[in-house]
């Protein structure tokens, strides 16, 4: 699976500072410690950046380059600034991202072609994010055929179905599995992406790692591509790295409702069964799931 770092992102006071000072320090330790811990990708997101768009993403662009050589995710919903930033790639890299919305598909989807660069296509449209499989799998062929057509071809799209926090809809978590478990098959030669740390926001931090690593284990079952995720979390990079095969066929097993006895596992094991549970829904969530 492919980790695209998320930690260079403008909402931390860290990097929206050292973006302000034009201090690349900052940046380029961040930088450096994911390429490090292993990930594929390293995201740059910049949000909608209203001031200065064009120098800003250059000059995060270049204090990124200056120090790794791993390719960018590009991730601003400024056309500006995405343009700005393509240019100077010096690895082909990752327009994050463009989506339903009008303005994305007359604006972001022309960028990739222009730029030959693989493209995020999220389901969100002018009406937000739609909910259900089947609104999601409407929308995304609507956009993807208009790729198609501008000449952007399935194999350059990475689809993004728009991940929900587990504390606000278990529902939507389980279509999100389901969604990612048809995805291959209506668009062959897609590749797919997802915003991993999405599934635990509004938990406490203590609980957040162990809901996106069994959440990424669990997308990985039904061909999962790549997400957007926590490299420095190097239990994750771990699973990913397929070094805890123990934990994998213990949330598999979970996942196909075999009746585990937990009293026979190890209290690391027992806490991605319990975690598991919940992410199938089979456990109301609550902040105290792994204390039941």
């Amino acid at each position: 699976m492919v980790i695209i770092g998320e930690s260079i992102h403008i909402i931390s006071k860290v990097v929206s500072d050292a973006i302000k000072e034009r201090n690349p320090k900052p940046i380029q330790e961040l930088a450096i410690a994911q390429n490090r811990a292993g990930a594929d990708y390293i995201d740059l997101n910049l949000g909608p950046v209203r001031r200065d768009p064009e120098e800003t993403m250059q000059w995060l662009v270049n204090a990124v380059q200056e120090v790794v050589v791993l390719p960018l995710s590009l991730d601003t919903m400024n056309p500006i600034a995405m343009e700005a930033g393509l240019k100077i790639c010096n690895k082909r890299p990752l327009l994050n991202s463009a989506s339903g919305k009008t303005d994305s598909k007359e604006q972001m989807l022309p960028l990739a072609k222009k730029y030959s660069c693989d493209v995020v296509i999220s389901v969100i449209t002018d009406r937000g994010c739609p909910p259900g499989v089947d609104a999601r799998v409407e929308s995304i062929m609507e956009t993807v055929a208009l790729a198609n057509e501008m000449g952007i071809p399935n194999e350059d799209i990475w689809v993004d179905p728009i991940l929900l926090p587990v504390s606000a809809s278990q529902a939507e978590v389980k279509e999100t599995l389901e969604f990612v478990k048809i995805l291959s098959d209506l668009l062959p030669g897609i590749k797919s992406t997802i915003g991993l740390s999405n599934i635990s926001n509004g938990t406490p931090e203590a609980l957040r790692g162990i809901l996106n690593r069994t959440y990424m284990v669990m997308l990985g079952r039904y061909g999962q591509y790549s997400v957007i995720a926590d490299a420095l979390d190097k239990e994750l990079i771990s699973l990913k790295r397929g070094e805890m095969p123990n934990i994998v066929d213990l949330i598999y097993r979970t996942m196909d409702g075999e009746d585990i006895d937990l009293s026979s596992l190890s209290p690391k094991e027992r806490d991605y069964v319990k975690t598991t549970k919940v992410l199938t829904g089979e456990i109301l969530y609550s902040h105290a799931w792994l204390e039941s």
